[in-house]
C-alpha cells in the first residue's frame, strides 16, 4: 500500500487564492489593505527567512507588511516598545512576534503585550488558555497547529474518536496541536523526551503528528497500517549527491513510511506552506473584525 500524499502546497495555494479575493473585497469596502506587523529581534537565519517569506506571501495576496527589525543585543524594553507601537497603530490588524527571541529576552511578557484583537499568531496566554478549556473559543489559534488540522480535514481523516499521538511538546506546535486534536474529540497522547517506548505508543495511533525536530526519527515500523501522518519537521542534512550538498527532510522516514501510512505529508511541501497561509488567514480575519467594530 502506498499512502495518499497530503499536498500542503496545493491546499495552501487554494486557500491563498480565496484570501486574495477576500482582501480585494476588504480594500474595495474600506479603501485600504489589511496589514500584518512583525517584530524580529536577533540574528537567527531561520527566523529572518520566515519573515522574508511572510512578507512575500503578504505582497502576493495584497496584505501590507510592516516589520520592526532589531539586532541580537536588543533590550526587553525595546522589543516591548515595538509591540506597543504595533498595538497602537490603527493601520496594523495583526501582530507576529518571531520566536525564538534572543536568550537575554523574556518572551512571555512580550507575547502577553500583543493585543488580543491582533494576536494572529495565537500565542497570547489568554488565547492559549481558552484553547485548553472546554466551552471557550480562542480568538485565534497558532498557525502551524491550525495548518496541521486543516490538512487532516482536507485529506478526509476522521479525527473524532481517533487515537492521536503527538511527538514533541513545544509551545509552538506540540502542545497547541494536542489541545486542538482534543477539542476535535480525538484521544490524544503527547510524547516527549521522557516518554517510555515511543514506538509502542505510536503503533496504536490512527493519527501521528511528528514535531520533535529530529531527522527521520519516526520509522515506518512504528506506524499502524493506514495511519494519517503529519510531519512538521524541517531538518537540514548533508547530501553530497545534491547540487547544494544538503537537503531537507522531516521528522518521519518518508520513503519507508509512505508504504505503510494511509496518508502522509512530505517535506518540503507539506505543513510548511500552511503555516504562513494560516497566518494570512488570521490577519484577514482580524482586519474584518477590527474594522467592523470601528464602523459600528
Amino acid at each position: 500500500m502506498t499512502a495518499k500524499i497530503i499536498d500542503g502546497t496545493a491546499v495552501a495555494e487554494r486557500m491563498r487564492t480565496a484570501l486574495a479575493e477576500d482582501v480585494e473585497r476588504f480594500k474595495a469596502q474600506f479603501g485600504y489593505a489589511p496589514a500584518l506587523g512583525a517584530v524580529l529581534a536577533g540574528d537567527d537565519p531561520a527566523s529572518a527567512q520566515y519573515v522574508r517569506m511572510k512578507r512575500r506571501a503578504c505582497e502576493k495576496i495584497g496584505i501590507e507588511s510592516i516589520t520592526h527589525e532589531m539586532d541580537a543585543n536588543s533590550t526587553q524594553a525595546e522589543v516591548e516598545a515595538a509591540v506597543r507601537s504595533l498595538n497602537d497603530d490603527p493601520r496594523v490588524h495583526g501582530i507576529l512576534v518571531q520566536l525564538p527571541l534572543p536568550a537575554q529576552l523574556d518572551e512571555e511578557p512580550v507575547l502577553a503585550l500583543v493585543s488580543l484583537d491582533k494576536d494572529v499568531d495565537g500565542f497570547h496566554p489568554i488565547n492559549i488558555g481558552k484553547l485548553a478549556m472546554k466551552g471557550r473559543e480562542p480568538t485565534f489559534t497558532p498557525a502551524t497547529p491550525t495548518g496541521c488540522m486543516v490538512l487532516l480535514e482536507d485529506a478526509g481523516v476522521e479525527i473524532a474518536g481517533a487515537n492521536a499521538v503527538v511527538i514533541g511538546r513545544s509551545n509552538i506546535v506540540g502542545m497547541p496541536v494536542a489541545l486542538m486534536l482534543t477539542r476535535a474529540n480525538a484521544t490524544v497522547t503527547l510524547c516527549h523526551s521522557r516518554t517510555r517506548d515511543i514506538p509502542a505508543i505510536v503503533r496504536q495511533a490512527d493519527i501521528v503528528i511528528a514535531a520533535i525536530g529530529k531527522p527521520e526519527y519516526v520509522k515506518a515500523d512504528w506506524l499502524k497500517p493506514g495511519a494519517a501522518v503529519i510531519d512538521v519537521g524541517t531538518n537540514k542534512i548533508d547530501d553530497p549527491d545534491t547540487a547544494k550538498g544538503y537537503r531537507f527532510v522531516g521528522d518521519v522516514d518518508f520513503e519507508a513510511a509512505k508504504e505503510v501510512a494511509g496518508a502522509i505529508t512530505k517535506v518540503p511541501g507539506g505543513v510548511g506552506p500552511m503555516t504562513i497561509t494560516m497566518l494570512l488567514q488570521n490577519t484577514v480575519k482580524a482586519a474584518w473584525r477590527l474594522t467592523a467594530e470601528k464602523v459600528v
